[in-house]
């Protein structure tokens, strides 16, 4: 009787831990068994867009066949410009065939991959869908001069997961003036100048001053992430960086790069411990890349920031916007993990005396970054899925069904 009570209340139990992590999707997998859309596939590695797909939660994929391809790759267009154009078959919204056939008003306006990366100029990387008499269903990007007819239709469902996945076929390449215009080498940037532009003047103010320049663009040839803090963030946090001494301004400028490429959608997959430029010898100068669904956060054991924007994100160059300046503990004090109880005077005294002279560059974090970096613990260290169900509480559950039947 007891085996069955166990049984009867392990399989809910089973079945819930199989849900929680059901609802990743493999844009590349999904497509394997599909040789006829080989060559987007293929394409959509080497352009990092199969990363991106692959962790968004709710997403439409139009894929074409390999003869569609080849039309598109007889243009010799960069790899920058296929990325561009294919970013313009990922709607960032649902679009199964029923739903296809039933648009409000026979036409809707959805927003693609190419708008949502900033890559696009306004209204750019929009795409029309317009549910056409026959039963067919049109595609036209809203700048491609097509207004007469669309330029693709509906083909067929290749598979549906119901508000998170469609992967469809479509008959013709989307494409348009602003995604197929040229697009100059990301190693021809200036990675200040772009800074500068996009709400991060004072940190490329640093990185001139500093003379720092150099090592950026040295490390951009094979490879850089960087992530500069938002002007508003690096003005607070000036006072504290005048204290630190020359070597130690430089360390910190440089904590906030690593030397390889690192795509928005790859930093939401890579979760873990990552070196930075400033790493070397003893001081490991490493941070935490995390994510919760789309957001990714980097954390220091000093404090935690977020990424609030993307300045450039093509292979080999990501520069990142972050809403704090990142701190590391080599520099700085770590957060404590809980409140400590208050010292009596005499030993405060004491303490004080011995912080002075074992940390006269290492000004502890302010109370804001402290309470930033105890909320972005509060999870325990339980691993979570991305409907937000903590593994952990699962196996407290099987524990408990075990106590009771044994």
């Amino acid at each position: 009787m007891k085996q069955r009570i166990f049984i009867s209340g392990l399989l809910p139990l089973l079945l819930l831990l199989s849900a929680a992590t059901a609802d990743a999707h493999n844009i590349t997998h999904i497509l394997a068994g599909h040789p006829e859309f080989s060559t987007f596939s293929h394409y959509l590695t080497v352009t990092h867009l199969a990363a991106e797909i692959n962790h968004r939660r709710t997403i439409t994929v139009c894929a074409v066949d390999n003869a569609a391809m080849n039309d598109l790759l007889s243009k010799h267009f960069s790899l920058d410009t296929i990325k561009n154009i294919l970013s313009l078959h990922v709607f960032a919204d649902y679009f199964g065939a029923a739903k296809l056939h039933r648009v409000a008003k026979g036409s809707t306006t959805t927003s693609s991959l190419f708008q949502a990366t900033g890559e696009a100029a306004g209204t750019s990387g929009y795409v029309n869908i317009t549910d056409i008499k026959g039963g067919k269903v049109g595609f036209t990007p809203v700048d491609s001069g097509s207004d007469d007819q669309p330029v693709a239709t509906f083909v067929k469902s290749i598979i549906e997961e119901p508000y998170v996945i469609s992967v469809i076929q479509i008959s013709h390449v989307l494409s348009s003036p602003e995604a197929e215009a040229p697009t100059g080498s990301p190693t021809d940037v200036n990675v200040t100048s772009l800074m500068t532009n996009q709400g991060c003047k004072a940190f490329s103010d640093l990185i001139i001053a500093h003379g720092d320049v150099e090592t950026f663009t040295q490390n951009l040839q094979t490879g850089l992430t960087i992530f500069c803090p938002e002007d508003e963030a690096l003005k607070s946090f000036m006072p504290r960086f005048k204290n630190l001494s020359a070597d130690n301004q430089t360390s910190l400028i440089l904590y906030h790069a690593i030397s390889f490429y690192n795509s928005l959608g790859m930093l939401r997959a890579g979760n873990g411990l990552m070196n930075t430029l400033a790493s070397e010898g003893a001081k490991h100068f490493d941070f935490t890349v995390q994510n919760d669904g789309d957001d990714v956060t980097i954390e220091t054991k000093v404090i935690t920031a977020k990424i609030t924007g993307t300045l450039i994100d093509r292979d080999p160059l990501a520069v990142f916007k972050v809403d704090k300046v990142l701190l590391p503990t080599e520099l700085f004090k770590a957060a404590p993990a809980s409140p400590a109880p208050k010292p009596s005077k005499s030993k405060k005294a004491s303490a004080g005396d011995a912080d002075s002279d074992a940390d006269a560059e290492s000004p502890g974090p302010s109370d804001d970054d402290t309470a930033a970096d105890e909320d972005s613990t509060n999870g325990g260290g339980r691993i979570r899925t991305g409907g937000g169900f903590s593994v952990s509480v699962c196996f407290a559950l099987l524990v408990g069904i075990l106590t009771a039947v044994f």
